[in-house]
């Protein structure tokens, strides 16, 4: 059923969740995954900020390491990709070219305090394939 996943990711520890959730999916169908991470340009010309880009693309490589790794323990195929660009439009655009069966990646509960302007809500609105959203885990009230 799936072949690529695509796995967009930030360098924050809540991306954890989505990469699990993928690499149990690709364990089951045999797939591949693609983790990508978008590094968002500043408006000023690139040559001015090449040392700071320098900077994040190695600290965003060094933070997928950590990723893949469990990825590579669980024998799953996998890509690490670092792009520049605004970041809904590059995972799109990656989702596109590569003919990505399926996009996971973390999400939040939009509540009416925080409309629909994050990055996995536009993906999940205009990707063209199939998107799981997967959401922090909530605090569960104690049983009795």
């Amino acid at each position: 059923m799936f072949r690529e996943i695509l796995v967009p990711v930030d360098l924050t520890p809540k991306n954890e969740r989505a990469v699990q959730m993928a690499r149990d999916l690709a364990t089951s169908f045999g797939a591949r995954i693609v983790l990508l991470h978008v590094i968002e340009l500043l408006d000023l010309p690139f040559e001015e900020l090449e040392e700071f880009y320098a900077r994040l693309q190695a600290r965003a490589i060094t933070h997928m390491e950590g990723l893949s790794q469990k990825l590579a323990a669980a024998e799953v195929p996998f890509e690490v990709h670092v792009e520049y660009g605004d970041r809904t439009q590059r995972i799109l655009l990656r989702a596109r070219e590569r003919g990505s069966d399926l996009i996971v990646m973390e999400s939040h509960v939009v509540g009416p305090d925080r409309g629909p302007t994050t990055i996995s809500y536009r993906v999940a609105v205009a990707a063209e394939c199939p998107i799981l959203l997967v959401k922090g885990e909530r605090s569960r009230p104690p049983t009795t």
